[in-house]
């Protein structure tokens, strides 16, 4: 008998009895198989659930009921939102359903509170996402903090006879949750009819007009995958022709690559991918989205980091597509990722300076001195003690150098042109002193992948953001704004309302813009850590 039924029965034993110690002698197999409930969470919840009633999923003469029927359905159809049926043991509860009629009191109360177990797993696995996302160091968890009460809402939807109605009352309410569930379902039967073996790889890359012997064999991935119109003309099935290139395009567009139509060596890798390993990825992003802050109808900014892409709504409850979007450049892999969180952004600066962070000053801005005395005039710096904007200024002498080692003092880059925030950031104050700002350096929003930055967010269009964000003072124009980033004095200018910002990892997504299904790199290696943090739920 499993864990969970032999909780159950336990369970269902106390309830009548009123013997909690007697319940709740197996915490240790129920904290593991109700994962993330504690088990002493759950003591309570089924008290509360049960309100002194023998069963609520059995009718008078012993039969399931039509709640019944339709938890065991939801069950059943976890898979259509990523979870595993096995977890919330659909099956073992489907079959011994029909043989209730004729069991005894006591295993047909083990086998309603095990139902119940099931669905207060399911619904909050649904909810909250089954692994806390603070585990793998990302701070999103804003849905857990609305304590929503999934007991009262089981058991409302079990008394109004509505529990089919419960997935789309618990799943997170984000038009990219529904999206990316509707995708799943095709991906899976992709999955099914995936072509064995792998496409050639040429010793060069191809374009149009060149030959290639599998030709026949890219044309049928590309259409597989809805990159190519299946009628779509085409030359000699060994040829890379325009139809081929076109569809190719499609293809690199929507999996972050340079969308040029040449066939090279990192478009074949991944045209190569299973829909197996697309599949897995999809149900990663589902999961991530199950702990993001559920929609309130307020503006909000998000930023998708492995995509390098921004996107601004003006109402995340309800609009289709954003009011802005635009590239981004975001942390470095190797040693300056950017963190996933989410805050408020509550103001703007104009002109700001660059407060060179200390571990910058120490591994980057020090080193360059000593081989270089003259590097902080050259790149428009200063040595200044105090932490406001009127530091005192102090000069370049071995003292101020001294100081700046010893960490008395600090770099700053003034405002200008060169300046590497640009002439304009915008902040969400918080721990890791992360915010957005412009950026000099245009010329790497040119890149597909755009991991370049210390943390912070680069933007590609920062007017078009303080326009979008300043539009309820009337003051702000275009041309205010502009004027503002090119004028003399740093300035602040304070939001109206705080717009929350939305940092969040996820490498499937349905694209806001185009409405089609893209993939990006794990760049952070953050789905193989969730792939291992499941695992673990699985083996415990």
């Amino acid at each position: 008998m499993s864990a969970l039924r032999r909780f159950a029965r336990a369970a269902a034993i106390g309830l009548l009895a009123g013997a909690a110690g007697a319940v709740w002698s197996q915490t240790g197999d129920l904290a593991r198989q109700a994962a993330p409930a504690t088990a002493a969470a759950q003591r309570p919840e089924l008290q509360r659930l049960y309100a002194g009633a023998d069963t609520i999923w059995l009718d008078a003469s012993g039969r399931a009921t039509g709640n019944a029927r339709d938890a065991l359905a939801l069950l059943a159809d976890a898979a259509s939102d990523g979870l595993d049926p096995a977890a919330y043991r659909a099956a073992s509860l489907a079959s011994r359903a029909d043989g209730l009629a004729g069991a005894s009191p006591d295993v047909r109360r083990a086998w309603d509170v095990e139902l119940s177990l099931a669905m207060l797993r399911y619904l909050r696995d649904l909810h909250f996402g089954r692994v806390d996302p603070k585990t793998l160091g990302f701070r999103v968890s804003a849905s857990r903090a609305e304590a929503h009460d999934i007991v009262a809402t089981l058991a409302a939807a079990v008394a109004n006879r509505r529990v089919a109605q419960l997935r789309n009352e618990v799943a997170p309410g984000l038009q990219q949750y529904r999206e990316l569930r509707d995708t799943l379902v095709r991906y899976r039967r992709l999955a099914q009819s995936w072509p064995s073996g792998h496409l050639g790889a040429p010793k060069a890359s191809l374009r149009v007009g060149d030959p290639y012997p599998d030709g026949a064999a890219l044309r049928e991935r590309l259409v597989l995958l809805g990159d190519l119109p299946a009628d779509a003309p085409h030359a000699a099935t060994a040829v890379y022709d325009a139809a081929l290139a076109a569809g190719v395009a499609r293809f690199q567009v929507r999996h972050g690559l340079a969308a040029d139509g040449v066939l090279g060596k990192a478009t074949i890798a991944a045209l190569d991918v299973p829909a197996a390993d697309r599949v897995t990825q999809i149900e990663f992003a589902l999961e991530r989205l199950r702990w993001l802050p559920h929609p309130d109808g307020r503006r909000v900014v998000a930023i998708n980091i492995p995509m390098f892409r921004l996107w601004a709504w003006n109402d995340a409850a309800a609009d289709a597509r954003p009011a802005l979007a635009m590239d981004v450049i975001v942390g470095r892999a190797l040693k300056t990722q950017t963190p996933v969180f989410a805050d408020q952004m509550r103001y703007i600066v104009f002109r700001p300076y660059w407060n060179v962070p200390r571990s910058i000053t120490r591994n980057e801005t020090l080193p360059a001195i000593a081989r270089d005395p003259g590097y902080l005039a050259k790149h428009d710096m200063e040595i200044v003690q105090g932490e406001s904007d009127a530091a005192r200024v102090l000069p370049p002498t071995p003292e101020s150098i001294a100081m700046l080692q010893a960490g008395s003092a600090r770099v700053r880059q003034r405002p200008g042109p060169a300046n590497s925030l640009g002439l304009v950031k915008f902040i969400f104050p918080n721990d890791d002193n992360i915010y957005l700002h412009s950026t000099p350096a245009k010329s790497l929003f040119g890149r597909s992948r755009r991991d370049f930055s210390h943390g912070c967010v680069r933007v590609a269009e920062p007017v078009d953001l303080a326009a979008w964000l300043l539009k309820d003072q009337p003051k702000w124009t275009r041309e205010n704004i502009v004027s503002a980033m090119e004028g003399k004095p740093s300035l602040r200018v304070d939001l109206t309302q705080p717009v929350p910002v939305l940092l969040y990892y996820v490498t499937a997504m349905v694209s806001p813009e185009d409405g089609r299904l893209h993939f990006a790199a794990d760049i952070y290696g953050h789905d193989a850590k969730l792939a291992r943090a499941l695992a673990a739920l699985r083996d415990e």
